[in-house]
């Protein structure tokens, strides 16, 4: 093959209106059945949880101090720049895979596959840090109780030579949401609406309670570890204010994708922001940073104000909440899966869905095993890290392409259309390219070593199956 014909088949991109439900053998159509409100609930439900109830601790802890509100505020910018380009991008295609399939349309096959790849492990990772975070409510409860179990089964190992091996609720979380992702969308949807009900209302409770133990001396030092210390820091919570990404992964099971997933993003992620400014000056006025806990904050924070009664609360009310975090970003892998599957770039077998409940219950099991795995054996921090440069990387792809469809399509028609072309783009790219630069090096190897593996798989596997590659039917327009 000529450089040439390579440089076409990396090129060639996804018509967007080759993929249609009608069209689509039986056993890989997904059902309809999210409205407005059901897709906005998964959107809430996957950005907040882990954010306010376990990484604001933790950060608060160990790389900020007080300044977490500044660093969730530098994500929540970058966020609502990309947000806008997602919205965009869900009211012209409302198609399974979310910033794959944006990525597929505007960019290319190859940088499709790239992101598409890199959203496989990023979300799977996402899920395994929540479910982590949501042992760590579980185990709070137990010792309330003066229910004490082996270290070898509370936590991963670490160096510090404490005796753990395997976080078992970690696990039996990941697997148990696999589980319920299998029974179908509907109830997926009735699930997270009411659980992210029960989660707003407990996120609302420990704002007005909490408000009236703030200690302003506790915010003193604001900045204990320097101020460049809320870029790491905001780099490390990115992750929890993005939920809406996965959301829109599961464009094909709304009734009305392209006139509900604009709002359904925007909806969400402004929802959230005012939830986690507000809860992180709670938390970090409640207690010194030196003292929070990192795996459970607001249960600890209340603990030592004499209010456990309410620590059992936001504990039991955190494990309902996070839950919904997992399922989000589970929900999400598994559809970017089916949809590269789907496009032949991976094995046709993982897009077969169950010919009752219309989900892809092969690609669910392999998740929730995998995802299993990941929060049963690694440190929370070496994951969280782990998540965000995939996901910036996403968020990058996606305003880049929203730029380029701009200029090659015009005149698609849009759904909604972001303000202020090409400035709110490319604030989100700065943004997350800054995040970027401010994570860990042992994360860029791991990210590296990552794509290296999706690049021989492209090569050896991809590019020959992709079903443009058999139908001829990629787009002829250019990038130009």
């Amino acid at each position: 093959m000529s450089i040439a014909d390579l440089r076409g088949q990396m090129l060639r991109r996804k018509p967007l209106g080759q993929v249609e439900d009608e069209a689509a053998p039986a056993d890989e159509q997904l059902s309809k059945s999210l409205g407005l409100w059901q897709l906005t609930a998964i959107g809430v439900g996957g950005i907040i949880g882990a954010g306010i109830f376990t990484l604001a601790g933790a950060v608060a802890n160990k790389t900020t101090g007080p300044a977490v509100l500044i660093s969730f505020l530098i994500a929540g910018v970058a966020s609502a720049a990309a947000a806008l380009c997602y919205a965009e991008f869900a009211g012209m295609v409302p198609k399974a895979g979310s910033a794959y399939t944006y990525g597929y349309v505007s960019l290319g096959e190859l940088a499709g596959w790239f992101i598409g790849w890199d959203l496989l492990l990023e979300y799977i990772a996402v899920a395994a840090v929540v479910a982590i975070g949501v042992s760590g409510y579980f185990r709070f409860l137990l010792g309330q109780v003066d229910i004490d179990l082996p270290n070898a089964i509370l936590g991963a190992h670490t160096e510090a030579g404490d005796g753990k091996v395997i976080d078992l609720f970690a696990v039996l979380f990941c697997l148990g949401t696999a589980w319920l992702l299998s029974r179908g969308i509907r109830s997926v949807g009735r699930f997270e609406t009411v659980a992210v009900g029960i989660k707003v209302a407990l996120v609302v409770l420990i704002i007005v309670l909490g408000v009236f133990h703030i200690d302003s001396s506790n915010y003193t030092p604001y900045f204990p570890f320097g101020t460049g210390a809320v870029w790491t820091g905001a780099a490390t919570v990115f992750f929890a204010v993005f939920g809406y990404d996965a959301m829109s992964t599961a464009a094909e099971e709304s009734t009305d994708g392209k006139k509900h997933l604009p709002k359904a993003i925007l909806y969400s992620l402004a929802i959230a922001m005012v939830l986690y400014v507000l809860a992180t000056l709670v938390l970090t006025g409640m207690q010194k940073y030196t003292e929070i806990s990192p795996t459970s904050g607001f249960s600890t924070a209340f603990e030592s104000v004499g209010m456990p009664g309410i620590a059992n609360i936001i504990a039991i009310g955190a494990i309902v909440g996070i839950v919904t975090v997992v399922l989000t970003f589970m929900l999400g892998v598994t559809r970017v899966w089916y949809a590269m599957s789907r496009d032949g770039l991976l094995p046709e077998w993982f897009a077969k869905t169950h010919p009752v409940r219309k989900v892809p219950t092969r690609v669910t099991w392999i998740v929730g095993v995998g995802a299993a795995i990941m929060a049963g054996l690694l440190d929370i921090t070496v994951v969280a890290e782990l998540t965000n440069i995939g996901i910036l990387m996403a968020f990058i792809v996606v305003s880049v392409a929203v730029i380029v469809l701009r200029r090659t399509r015009p005149e698609e028609p849009r759904q909604f259309k972001l303000p202020f072309m090409p400035v709110v783009p490319l604030i989100g790219i700065g943004f997350s390219l800054y995040l970027i630069w401010s994570l860990p090096y042992a994360t860029w190897y791991r990210f590296a070593i990552w794509l290296v593996v999706g690049l021989i798989v492209y090569v050896l596997y991809s590019r020959k199956h992709s079903k443009l590659e058999r139908t001829g039917l990629s787009d002829a327009k250019t990038l130009a």
